[in-house]
């Protein structure tokens, strides 16, 4: 193998390289967006969380119905 094939096949090896790091910096990129999404959604849910739980704990603290 010459000189001349051996920096042909350096070149091809660099462009799928790059090709594969670009790729693969895609999928990275839409994965901390995903990320981020759920992150988002979760604390949402804990503060949704904790206004309910705080509606039930006043309700179990009161006293029964006169009736009992």
């Amino acid at each position: 193998m010459d000189l001349q094939d051996r920096v042909t096949d350096l070149e091809s090896r660099l462009a799928f390289q790059d090709d594969t790091i670009e790729t693969l910096n895609d999928i990275l990129v839409a994965q901390q967006r995903a990320v981020e999404r759920l992150q988002l959604q979760m604390t949402a849910l804990l503060k949704r969380q904790e206004e309910m739980s705080g509606q039930f704990e006043t309700s179990e603290e009161e006293a029964p119905p006169p009736h009992y």
